[in-house]
């Protein structure tokens, strides 16, 4: 992901700190070195751009397999853009989604990188926060690393669902918490009521950051409801 780290730096940055004049805070939360895991609530397309931003490392997302196997042109510019902004394609080789993603996000930190999640499992069909899935719970626990929440602020209104551009006025940001501790925790990460426990604890720490409204829903639930289909089944831990 060199390349897009350089445009991000050197091209992109001085233009969106111009246009947008975004509103950070918490970097130092953020350890300069080593792995950690950032978990993030997911308002917008923006946030691949405005939540790396004020860091001086690169985050890396992981992302499924059918973005990187496209066809012709577009699957090659999407392929491209996948990796420029850090996304790594989930390997599922004899393995469920879930326990590949776990895995990638494993090697990942193993590497020593800081890898970014979004518990919500999709962009929010609206400005609230709604209920994570428990994959980032087990991730938390196997991996031993520091957890860092995270609210993206105001990249709903700056890039709604559909939009295909940024709008302007608009002061987009992004707030990094304290790290938090599941020490206690270590070694249950088989235990389904402590893997709840621990995410609902890490989305109340992203709603304190981001003042969101809580909805103890899946926001893929809603987005069907609201698209007038029949919701799918949700798999707590993908």
């Amino acid at each position: 992901m060199l390349w897009f780290w350089i445009l991000l730096r050197i091209i992109l940055s001085p233009i969106m700190y111009l246009l947008w004049r975004p509103q950070n805070s918490g970097m130092r939360n953020v350890p300069k070195r080593g792995p950690a895991l950032l978990v993030s609530n997911h308002l917008s397309f923006a946030d691949h751009f405005f939540g790396p931003l004020p860091l001086m490392r690169p985050i890396f997302f992981i992302g499924k397999d059918e973005y990187f196997s496209g066809k012709g042109v577009k699957g090659l510019l999407t392929k491209a853009f996948m990796i420029g902004v850090g996304v790594v394609p989930v390997d599922r080789t004899g393995g469920t989604a879930a326990e590949a993603a776990l895995e990638t996000g494993l090697r990942i930190l193993r590497e020593g990188k800081l890898l970014g999640i979004y518990p919500e499992g999709t962009r929010v069909p609206d400005n609230r926060l709604f209920r994570g899935k428990t994959g980032v719970a087990r991730l938390a626990l196997k991996s031993r690393v520091p957890v860092i929440p995270v609210a993206m602020i105001n990249t709903f209104e700056l890039m709604p669902s559909g939009q295909p551009y940024p709008k302007l006025g608009v002061r987009p940001g992004v707030r990094f918490g304290r790290p938090l501790d599941f020490s206690r925790h270590y070694g249950q990460e088989n235990d389904r009521e402590v893997l709840r426990k621990i995410t609902d604890e890490i989305m109340q720490a992203i709603r304190e950051l981001s003042g969101q409204e809580y909805v103890d829903r899946y926001a893929a639930e809603v987005r069907a409801e609201l698209a007038g289909k029949e919701p799918r089944p949700v798999d707590d831990d993908d």
